[in-house]
């Protein structure tokens, strides 16, 4: 697809209004337009304070205009809006698509919702979302629910405190929708005890720095990857460290992932559990082996089952479980029988996503690309999940969206109440500092004014071992930023 703009710069939210539509189109931004090109094409021009879209593709021509006072507060913003409120509506009626977000395509909805609930109450943000952002009433209620947990979970946080990530980006096998950096531990076998090593040295060096700061740890999280593809005594090394160099003594969470039932054993959950982990994660994504089989992972049902009764037995009582809405081969029935199993489990908190067609994933590279009947599958499995977990004490707590989403669906955090995950609120919020050790870690640093600036570590293993020093040295631009920016 070919993007023109002219008469305004708006070229950032246009771009993600056609994505909503046409996910896998290249998309190919221009700002002259001599004549319509022989392809799917899209204009958006601004003369004064007349806007208009115009769309082609092939046969198929529609045209949208709107005006806007130049004089108003604000003319721009509601410039960008009234582009994308006419772009939506030529989409939707060309592909018969009606995105329940609307034209919200931001990642924290639930951040959005919040404050303008907080700056002009509920019912105004509700006829925001519904009047100018085109937002449909069902994911209104579910952004007001999960944004007022939220909420009362962002208040504990106070001006020093930070949460800590640790990555270990190693798996198994690498799913067919995953993008993320991890290596197979078949492929990457002699990197990770060195990387355990520097990791754990890069561990010792930013609680140094954070103890110097005198800053509040609120959480850990130890992610991936997969933490329990590499070995107990290599977890148990990383969680040492941990405890080591940090104090954890107001820590309120404290995460390891258990990602693959497959690589749950008894010696993993002990080292876990002696080193203070207070919360793990089990993720089965489904509950059919035969889409377990069609995405790439390498355990079934049963075994998820096995390591979940493994986990209770070691005494973990605060468990968290990630499903997939989706996944090629689910069908809507298969989905029901996966929410079935889980309830029968009875984890203290379920993260329902929806597929997400990641660039570099399998799936996308391979040409395995779901169509429109899939977006609407997972719309049902969606609600099916929510009243599912609703009438099991469960109710969302945290709600963000990723790109490419089939159907342009979320991603829902559920919980029991006092279990919610107060990690994935601080993330996706950006509620505090985050300091980050291990590859692709990124640190986020938080001012008190709500300005954020990022270390990035270096993204592969390879180059994490390999340039460990130079990497290292990136992180005296925490103080910097604290000397810069002090806490109030």
């Amino acid at each position: 697809m070919i993007l023109y703009i002219s008469g305004h710069g708006f070229r950032y939210e246009l771009e993600n209004i056609c994505r909503l539509f046409f996910p896998f189109d290249k998309i190919e931004v221009k700002t002259e337009l001599d004549n319509w090109p022989h392809t799917r094409a899209v204009r958006a021009v601004r003369e004064g304070g007349s806007l208009s879209v115009r769309f082609y593709d092939g046969d198929f021509a529609a045209e949208k205009t709107d005006c806007v006072s130049p004089d108003i507060d604000g003319f721009d913003d509601e410039c960008e809006r009234l582009f994308a409120v006419m772009m939506y509506g030529i989409f939707s009626d060309y592909t018969g698509m009606t995105p329940k977000w609307g034209i919200l395509t931001g990642v924290r909805p639930g951040k959005l919702m919040r404050r303008m609930s907080d700056n002009e109450g509920e019912e105004k943000a509700r006829r925001y979302f519904s009047e100018k952002l085109l937002v449909s009433d069902e994911k209104i209620d579910l952004a007001l629910e999960a944004s007022r947990t939220e909420q009362s979970i962002i208040e504990l946080s106070r001006p020093d405190s930070f949460s800590l990530y640790v990555s270990v980006p190693f798996c198994p096998t690498r799913c067919s929708y995953c993008s993320f950096v991890s290596h197979s531990v078949e492929q990457a076998k002699k990197l990770i005890e060195p990387y355990t090593k520097l990791v754990c040295d890069e561990i010792a060096y930013t609680g140094e720095i954070a103890r110097k700061l005198g800053l509040h740890l609120e959480t850990v999280y130890i992610g991936g990857g997969t933490p329990t593809a590499i070995s107990a005594d290599q977890l148990f090394r990383i969680m040492a460290a941990i405890n080591g160099n940090f104090d954890l003594s107001a820590c309120r969470e404290f995460t390891v992932e258990a990602g693959r039932p497959d690589t749950v054993t008894d010696e993993k959950l002990a080292a876990i559990m002696k080193n203070g982990a207070t919360r793990i994660s089990i993720n089965p994504q489904t509950m059919c082996d035969k889409v377990l089989e069609n995405i790439g992972r390498k355990h079934t049902a049963e075994q998820t089952v096995s390591a979940f009764n493994m986990a209770r037995r070691h005494g973990f009582d605060n468990i968290n479980m990630d499903l997939i809405a989706g996944l090629p081969g689910d069908s809507y029935e298969t989905f029901k029988d996966t929410m079935a199993k889980i309830s029968e489990l009875d984890p203290e908190s379920v993260t329902v996503h929806t597929l997400s067609m990641k660039r570099s994933s399998k799936m996308t590279t391979g040409g395995d690309l779901p169509d429109v009947e899939v977006g609407k599958t997972a719309d049902k499995m969606l609600r099916y999940a929510k009243e599912s977990l609703s009438a099991g004490g469960m109710k969302p707590y945290y709600l963000y969206r990723q790109s490419r989403t089939v159907g342009n669906l979320e991603n829902t955090g559920f919980a029991k109440k006092g279990f919610e995950g107060l990690y994935n609120i601080y993330i996706m919020d950006e509620t505090h500092t985050i300091l980050a050790c291990g590859a692709s870690g990124v640190t986020k640093l938080k001012a008190a004014d709500g300005y954020i600036e990022r270390i990035f570590n270096y993204k592969y293993p390879y180059e994490y071992i390999a340039r460990f020093e130079e990497m290292i040295n990136r992180k005296s631009g925490i103080e910097k930023f604290y000397n810069e920016h002090p806490i109030k």
